[in-house]
């Protein structure tokens, strides 16, 4: 009888329970804009990562009514959030905030993944 080798399969790391902290101030704004552009309050916020940008990743944010089997929902200063699998690691241990200055107001991804970023603070590459 053959010996036949079985390959090893090592499963991918799990996401973290809690990938993305999402300041108060952050909630604040999410807040103040579903409500302009009419969302229902249990609407949350889905925060995820797409291929592009001038990094190779950008981030996006979207409000979404339903979530799938798969998502990573929990509830952050009292917004749901709603984060896929593979995102959820490249976004552990982010903080969204939303910042006031000079040059305008926004939220600021700090993502301790990423290796650089673009100067519009919407791109990354890990």
């Amino acid at each position: 009888m053959a010996n036949v080798e079985q390959a090893q399969t090592t499963p991918p790391a799990a996401p973290p329970e809690v990938p993305v902290t999402v300041t108060a101030k952050a909630v604040k704004m999410v807040n103040i804009t579903k409500e302009e552009e009419g969302h229902e309050a249990s609407c949350g916020l889905r925060i995820a990562v797409r291929g592009g940008g001038c990094s190779g990743f950008e981030y996006a944010l979207d409000f979404e009514e339903e979530t799938r089997d798969t998502d990573l929902v929990y509830d952050q200063n009292g917004l749901k959030v709603i984060v896929d699998p593979v995102s959820a690691r490249y976004l552990a241990g982010t903080e969204i905030d939303y910042v006031l200055g000079m040059t305008g107001a926004g939220f600021k991804f700090n993502n301790p993944n990423a290796v650089g970023t673009c100067g519009c603070g919407s791109s990354f590459a890990v």
